[in-house]
C-alpha cells in the first residue's frame, strides 16, 4: 500500500469523524426545525407585520399609505367604541373562563370515579366540542329570544319577568359565556381527566389508611398534582376568552354586536375596522392592543395559579401520607 493510499484512507476517517460530529450536533435542531420555521412563517412574520401595518395608514383599495406612526394608536385610544368593546370582552371572558376552569374540574373528578359507562360519558362530553360554532350560537340565540325564546316562556310559566337577553349588556354576556362553556369544558375536562389519571393511586391509598375524605383527597392530593395542567388550561382559556369571535358576531342576525354595542367584542371591533371601515392600519393598532393585554393576562394567570397550587401543595402534608403508608405496611403484615 503506497503512501498516497494510506493519506487518502486518513483524510477520509478524518472526513467521517468530522461528519459524524456534525451529525450528533446539529441533527436534533433540523429535527426541530419543522416547527421554528411553520412559526416563523404562520405567527411571528404576522405578527412583525401587523405591527408594520399600524403605524402606517393602510386601507384595503389603496394599500400602504403614509407612515403615521402611534397616530393610529392614539384614535383608537381615544375612541369610546374601543373601551366598551375591552369592557364587552373582558366582562364575557370572566364570566366563561372561571366558570369553565371549575366544572371541568369537577366533571373530570367525576369521571375519574368508578362509574358505569365510563367511555359513553367521556364521548358524552366532548360532543359539544365537535359542533360548529354556527349550529350553537344559531341555538342558543333561538333559546335566549328576548320575545319567542324558550327560556323566558320558562321564566314567565313559573311567575318570573322575562330577561331582555339581546338588549341589555349582562345578560347577553352570560348567554354568550354559556355559549363558549358549553362548546370547551368537556374538551378541559378530558384534558384534567388524562391528568388525574396519570397521578400514581399510592397516595390516594395512603390518604385513605390515613382516614382523609374524598374532598380531603381531592384538595390535598388530586390539585397539586394538577398544577402544570391547571396552568395550561387558564393560559389558553385566557388567550381564547379575549380572542372570541364567532360567539357574540353570530348571536344575533345581524353581527354587529348588538344595536348599543352590548356584547361588542375586541376582534369585532377589530372586524369593523378593517372590513367594514377598511382602515387596516387602526385594525392592526387595536390587534397589537389587544395581544398585549392577552400577554399581561396570561401573565397574570400563570403567577396566580402558581401561587394556588403551590399553596395547595403545602397544605398536603406528605409526612403525614408518609405515615399512613407506615401504617398499613405494617397492618399488612
Amino acid at each position: 500500500m503506497t503512501t498516497q493510499t494510506v493519506d487518502r484512507q486518513v483524510r477520509l476517517i478524518a472526513f467521517r469523524q468530522t461528519i459524524s460530529r456534525w451529525d450528533v450536533k446539529f441533527s436534533p435542531y433540523l429535527y426541530i426545525s419543522p416547527f421554528f420555521i411553520l412559526f416563523a412563517i404562520t405567527g411571528l412574520f404576522p405578527l412583525l407585520y401587523t405591527a408594520f401595518v399600524s403605524l402606517h395608514n393602510w386601507s384595503i383599495i389603496g394599500g400602504q399609505g403614509d407612515f403615521v406612526g402611534p397616530e393610529n394608536y392614539q384614535f383608537v385610544l381615544g375612541h369610546a367604541q374601543f373601551w366598551v368593546a375591552l369592557r364587552n370582552t373582558f366582562s364575557i371572558f370572566l364570566l366563561s373562563s372561571i366558570p369553565q376552569v371549575i366544572l371541568a374540574l369537577v366533571i373530570a373528578a367525576v369521571l375519574d370515579t368508578n362509574i358505569r359507562a365510563k367511555t359513553f360519558w367521556r364521548m358524552g362530553v366532548l360532543l359539544p366540542y365537535v359542533v360548529t360554532p354556527v349550529a350553537i350560537a344559531l341555538i342558543f340565540s333561538m333559546m335566549f329570544a328576548d320575545q319567542t325564546g324558550i327560556v323566558n316562556r320558562l321564566l314567565t310559566n313559573i311567575g318570573l319577568d322575562p330577561v331582555p337577553w339581546h338588549s341589555q349588556p349582562l345578560p347577553a354576556h352570560f348567554v354568550i359565556a354559556t355559549m363558549v362553556n358549553f362548546r370547551w369544558t368537556g374538551y378541559n375536562a378530558l384534558i384534567f381527566l388524562a391528568a388525574m389519571q396519570a397521578i400514581p393511586r399510592d397516595y390516594y391509598e395512603a390518604a385513605m389508611i390515613d382516614g382523609a375524605g374524598r374532598l380531603r383527597r381531592f384538595f390535598s392530593i388530586t390539585i397539586p398534582q394538577l398544577r402544570p395542567t391547571i396552568i395550561f388550561v387558564v393560559v389558553t382559556s385566557t388567550i381564547g376568552g379575549l380572542q372570541i369571535f364567532d360567539e357574540p358576531r353570530l348571536y344575533d342576525v345581524y353581527g354587529r354586536g348588538g344595536a348599543d354595542q352590548q356584547w361588542l367584542t375586541l376582534t369585532m371591533y377589530i372586524y369593523e375596522l378593517g372590513w367594514t371601515q377598511q382602515n387596516f392600519g387602526r385594525a392592526a393598532a387595536v390587534a397589537w392592543l389587544l395581544f398585549l393585554l392577552i400577554v399581561i393576562f396570561a401573565a397574570l394567570n400563570l403567577a396566580l395559579t402558581q401561587a394556588i397550587a403551590s399553596g395547595s401543595a403545602k397544605s398536603a402534608k406528605p409526612p403525614k401520607i408518609q405515615k399512613a403508608r407506615t401504617v398499613g405496611s405494617k397492618v399488612g403484615k
